[in-house]
């Protein structure tokens, strides 16, 4: 055999290897070779090619039908069944996990021409995850208050990032920091709290099984942490929307 033909078939073994990877495997690898961390909360967008996310698609369904299968549900003659993994996979990668495979949504911000200089709050936000110990649903409101610095956005930007923020595996403690850093990264206020109470279906489905049980978490950053009375404002704030919203 030629040197040639030995490097082309060297060439065509390496193509097939390489043809053969799923493309998770393939998303994966180039994650760890970038340094980068694909924890169940964290964004990967940045690491996934035009097209890939389609295939995924596929293969996760492929997995999810794996799993029916193990739990002995007849997918092949359930009607019932027989296309659930495409639309579960569809479910997890444009839907409930979505924030973890696409960009966060475009927030521009404008300059604080008026100065000003009074806190504001918005909410409640609904608020949609998923426990990352479970992946069943938390299910909550948001309430995000901002003394505003050099910069503002819209009101309703709050709402996008806080949808692409929940829309992974969470556990709510980490959750609220990551929305923080966020908000904080998009409009630099030089106050920001921030309030999630959620109730988490991995006691109310599962476990204990307590219907009425919430947890209540909150982030105060900047001016918020360092001035009690303005801590306070923001609380009062959120209790008298709350309140308002159980009136509507």
């Amino acid at each position: 055999m030629t040197s040639t033909a030995s490097n082309e078939n060297i060439k065509d073994d390496l193509q097939e290897k390489i043809s053969c990877k799923l493309v998770s495997e393939i998303i994966r690898e180039r994650i760890k070779s970038n340094g980068a961390r694909f924890h169940a909360n964290d964004n990967i967008s940045d690491y996934i090619l035009p097209g890939e996310l389609d295939t995924l698609e596929k293969e996760v369904a492929t997995r999810i039908r794996d799993l029916l299968k193990t739990l002995l549900i007849d997918i092949d003659n359930d009607h019932n069944t027989q296309e659930t993994a495409e639309r579960v996979s569809r479910m997890y990668i444009n839907e409930v996990f979505k924030g973890r495979f696409y960009q966060q949504p475009k927030v521009t911000s404008f300059p604080n021409d008026k100065n000003l200089d009074e806190i504001y709050t918005v909410g409640p936000i609904t608020v949609r995850s998923a426990c990352s110990h479970h992946l069943v649903p938390i299910l909550g409101d948001c309430w995000i208050g901002i003394k505003p610095g050099e910069k503002v956005i819209g009101l309703s930007k709050f709402a996008r990032v806080a949808d692409w923020v929940f829309s992974r595996p969470h556990i709510q403690e980490e959750a609220v920091m990551i929305l923080a850093d966020e908000i904080e990264r998009l409009c630099e206020p030089k106050g920001l709290g921030i309030i999630v109470k959620a109730q988490h279906y991995c006691m109310k489905w599962r476990g204990v099984k307590e219907p009425d049980t919430s947890m209540i978490n909150s982030v105060v950053r900047g001016d918020f942490r360092h001035d009690l009375s303005l801590k306070q404002e923001f609380f009062e704030l959120v209790r008298q929307q709350s309140n308002a919203a159980k009136n509507y």
